[in-house]
């Protein structure tokens, strides 16, 4: 028998505390492993934290994916899936020229491009490891080990929270790339080619595997923080339904609505009182968050993630120790489209230039009276999720590589809700902020959609007016009628840097088509539309290269 090479983690998220624990160790072999019962845990563990480390020493050093493909601190599951979802949309930008970061930006890659390569790379070695655990997690194996029942039992459940896992890089893959290589636990590695699944097959496949989750994983009421769940099962599956039309050319949406009714109805999980406690240091403490990728400044130490998140925020004249690090590297922003789709005012503070000396004026823009410029501006909204930093920024960006033009957006905070900092006291920039991956209010809004492509405006208001009530802190700016525009909007403004929007954009026809513009999109700084292969990510050419059973995507 093959013998495979183990570099495990114990990774001590499951606990309601928040603190994680490592003790690497390396050299074991899948006989020895799976010999011992107690072992199946810290392999479990390392299929967690392939979602949020990047190899076994973090934050750098042993990358799970070969540095040649991409740097190790890029090729962290949230970082790529977020610049992958986020920057090519009206949402972001990123002022770095890091090779496939301006392609990103406008919309124009190609299968070069190394994020899409770690995307792809890094999907394939979650689902990799899934399928070893699965394959040495089957009834027939643990029983040919004369496990105790007991054992037996508690391996079956690690089992099937290692499906969902699988099932969750399978949607991404499904996502992003269409039809892909697939391989289940009873393919070995290494053995043939994988043959190339259809998006049809694929779909069908993630349906059903989700569906017997669903009537196997516990209620997260009843399990540690960080662990799948029967609610992030279905959360999954809703999401799948939602982009049906898309994914198959078929309309799903009373399954979607079926499935979120039944999270909300569980009443296991609530809408945060304030919307900023979810992106803390401590929003481990929330009971909105669904399934969550855990991480920690201590012991999880990463230069992807949340940690990218808030540092890659933080520029000009914003202080990093008032969010929690140590230092700022100032690369990411938003649009003024986003930031346009909030209500908000705006008011300026105007200098005489008979007065003050021009050469004062440094990055000032002339008012409509030329005798008169604006050094600074105050915006204003009375939503709790208008977080953007403002300050000496800039709200249009005509310069992408000055971290000015743009306004900021530092939405995840390293900070706990009674103030201190995160654990590591800010002395280094990693952080303890999980990534909320899914929460109630996306069931919400997912709901609302769904109710209302049913025909149901009246269940779609509901929802959609509890998120702004949280958001305004009382009704006085509930929609009295509603579109699906206004949940399209409604979904910026909730899940702003998500990593949900790209995928959005597409459901509603907007990501490539020029129904809908945004500066940037199509390397037009106006904005225009692209081809719609794009709607889609290109197989990396070197796995083209390597299995003959694989067709490239149309148009690249």
């Amino acid at each position: 028998m093959k013998k495979y090479i183990y570099s495990i983690i114990l990774f001590s998220i499951f606990s309601c505390k928040k603190p994680l624990d490592f003790s690497p160790k390396y050299g074991f072999n899948a006989e020895v492993i799976y010999s011992n019962p107690d072992e199946y845990i810290n392999v479990l563990s390392k299929l967690y934290s392939g979602l949020s480390m990047t190899g076994i020493q973090g934050p750098a050093g042993q990358a799970d994916i070969s540095t040649e493909t991409i740097d190790e601190g890029f090729s962290s599951y949230v970082r790529v899936l977020w610049n992958l979802q986020e920057l090519p949309t009206d949402e972001a930008v990123c002022g770095w020229n890091d090779p496939g970061i301006p392609a990103l930006n406008k919309m124009q890659w190609s299968a070069e491009d190394g994020w899409i390569k770690g995307m792809y790379y890094r999907i394939y070695y979650q689902i990799t490891l899934c399928n070893e655990f699965i394959y040495q997690s089957a009834q027939g194996k643990l029983s040919d080990r004369n496990f105790s029942q007991e054992d037996i039992d508690r391996i079956n459940t690690y089992r099937n929270e290692a499906r969902f896992l699988r099932a969750l890089s399978y949607y991404h893959a499904l996502d992003f790339f269409g039809s892909i290589p697939f391989v289940t636990e009873e393919d070995r590695v290494g053995a043939f080619n994988p043959p190339q699944i259809n998006r049809e097959n694929l779909f069908n496949y993630l349906e059903s595997e989700l569906i017997d989750l669903i009537d196997i994983l516990s209620d997260a009421s009843s399990l540690p923080y960080g662990r799948a769940s029967k609610q992030a099962v279905q959360t999954l599956l809703a999401k799948l339904y939602l982009n049906a039309e898309v994914y198959i050319n078929a309309l799903k949406y009373a399954e979607c609505r079926s499935q979120c009714e039944s999270i909300v109805n569980s009443n296991i999980f609530q809408l945060e009182s304030s919307y900023q406690h979810l992106f803390l240091a401590d929003n481990y403490k929330s009971n909105e968050i669904i399934f969550p990728v855990v991480f920690d400044g201590l012991y999880a130490q990463t230069w992807g993630g949340t940690t990218f998140l808030v540092c890659a925020s933080i520029g000009g004249d914003m202080s990093a120790s008032d969010y929690g690090v140590n230092g700022g590297w100032g690369g990411l922003r938003v649009t003024e489209k986003l930031v346009n789709n909030f209500d908000y005012t705006k008011s300026y503070i105007y200098i005489d230039t008979s007065i003050v000396p021009n050469d004062t004026m440094t990055m000032n823009t002339v008012s409509s009276d030329t005798s008169y410029v604006f050094l600074d501006s105050s915006y204003n909204s009375d939503d709790e999720r208008f977080l953007f930093f403002t300050k000496g920024q800039k709200l249009s960006i005509t310069n992408l590589g000055n971290f000015r033009h743009g306004l900021a957006l530092p939405k995840f905070k390293n900070i706990n809700r009674d103030g201190t900092s995160g654990s590591n006291n800010a002395n280094t920039s990693h952080v303890d902020i999980d990534f909320p991956m899914f929460r109630l209010a996306d069931v919400y809004l997912m709901l609302a959609e769904s109710a209302l492509r049913l025909g149901d405006q009246g269940t779609a208001l509901q929802y959609v007016n509890l998120i702004r009530e949280r958001a305004y802190g009382n009704q006085s700016h509930n929609l009295g009628s509603i579109t699906f525009d206004d949940i399209l909007d409604e979904r910026s403004r909730e899940l702003a840097w998500e990593a949900t929007r790209r995928t959005d954009l597409i459901r509603y026809d907007y990501f490539t088509s020029s129904n809908y513009l945004w500066p940037l999109k199509g390397g037009d700084p106006e904005g225009t539309g692209v081809d719609s292969h794009l709607d889609l990510y290109p197989i990396p050419t070197a796995d083209l290269l390597l299995n003959d059973n694989l067709t490239q995507n149309d148009g690249y």
